[in-house]
């Protein structure tokens, strides 16, 4: 039997793509996939399964208002596209991430609010989970939370108003998923947010 060959550096991280405005090369996974439908215009396919041969853009506002303003979408799928798409790339990523969380909490794999989330904290087991802080919070909770979570990343790309629909409330400012494919999830969302934002 032959053995098997050693896998190359992007096999083991994934497939790679070219982003069509910056020329940057990037993880296919942290990019936004475009496909051009049956009517002719080029729309995003965040979940990368849509037939059709895909283009990519890095997720950055910059980099998605350039590729619209100068035609570059156009020009490289052939497909047009509806204006504001840095917009709708933004709100489908925040409903996309809200998801996510609603589904970690269903689970059990998520709490909310301060009092919840530091005893989760000071449990330990932080390492590779998430802390949710609220982009529109006070600084203070922030500040007692952060320091019990030196294993943890923090997600601040949602405002309390779009943190509190994933637990089912008015207003929310904390919460925390407990590491596991929820919160891998959850960061691969909110890495591609991140970049769209404007604040």
């Amino acid at each position: 039997m032959m053995p098997a060959h050693p896998l190359t550096p992007e096999a083991e991280a994934g497939p790679e793509r070219r982003c069509l405005a910056s020329g940057r090369v990037e993880l296919k996974t942290s990019l936004i996939r475009l496909v051009v439908g049956p009517d002719g215009k080029a729309v995003p396919d965040l979940d990368a399964k849509l037939p059709g041969r895909g283009h990519y853009l890095v997720p950055e506002r910059a980099v998605v208002e350039r590729a619209e303003a100068k035609g570059l979408i156009r020009r490289a799928t052939g497909g047009e596209v509806e204006p504001g798409l840095v917009g709708r790339l933004e709100a489908l990523l925040v409903r996309r991430l809200v998801d996510r969380i609603s589904l970690a909490r269903k689970a059990g794999k998520a709490v909310a609010g301060f009092e919840k989330v530091r005893e989760h904290l000071k449990a330990g087991g932080t390492e590779g989970a998430v802390l949710l802080e609220a982009s529109d919070g006070a600084a203070d909770g922030r500040a007692k939370l952060v320091p019990l979570a030196p294993g943890a990343q923090v997600v601040d790309c949602l405002k309390a108003s779009e943190l509190a629909q994933a637990f089912g409330r008015e207003h929310m400012v904390h919460g925390f998923v407990a590491r596991g494919a929820f919160a891998e999830r959850i960061l691969q969302e909110a890495a591609r947010l991140k970049g769209l934002r404007r604040f």
